[in-house]
């Protein structure tokens, strides 16, 4: 299947993801009350901007005034949402053609600037930017001495032979 680079990647970022949450559901109490609202923003900013790309794969409007939401929904009901965006991104690239990754889509972003990028430049940027941030929680688990779960491509290759 000639789409395997991109099923690949919305894969491991399906599964990171999911690691991540276990990760967190599993330190929840050993981490202080600020630590747990830092990973649930960055938890909400990566999921915020995946459901924004999401809306303009979909050529649809969103209600998105920021990265983030107005207001920080509780972390079951983040985990499950997450879990569904994951899912859809996953079907998404499994049914789109191959050559409809490098057709050209126009929004406009969160901060009002005009923007053009192909489909599979969005797929990249959405499993990229998932990356850095779930980086960013896992270096604040290190720091507390905590089991950040696995993300990394090889890790993926491994859990799932």
């Amino acid at each position: 299947m000639v789409n395997l680079p991109f099923m690949q990647l919305v894969d491991v970022k399906r599964w990171a993801d999911r690691e991540l949450l276990e990760a967190i559901e599993q330190s929840r109490d050993a981490l202080s009350e600020q630590d747990m609202d830092i990973l649930h923003r960055l938890l909400d900013h990566i999921h915020a901007v995946d459901r924004i790309f999401q809306h303009h794969l979909e050529g649809k409007a969103h209600t998105y005034r920021a990265p983030q939401t107005e207001t920080l929904p509780g972390l079951c009901a983040l985990k499950s949402s997450i879990s569904e965006g994951d899912d859809w991104y996953a079907a998404y690239v499994e049914a789109l053609p191959f050559e409809a990754f490098d057709e050209a889509v126009d929004f406009t972003f969160t901060s009002g600037r005009p923007a053009r990028m192909s489909r599979g430049q969005i797929i990249l940027h959405v499993c990229l930017h998932g990356t850095y941030h779930r980086g960013n929680a896992g270096a604040l688990l290190q720091l507390r001495g905590l089991s950040p779960g696995r993300d990394s491509v090889a890790d993926y290759l491994q859990a799932a032979a």
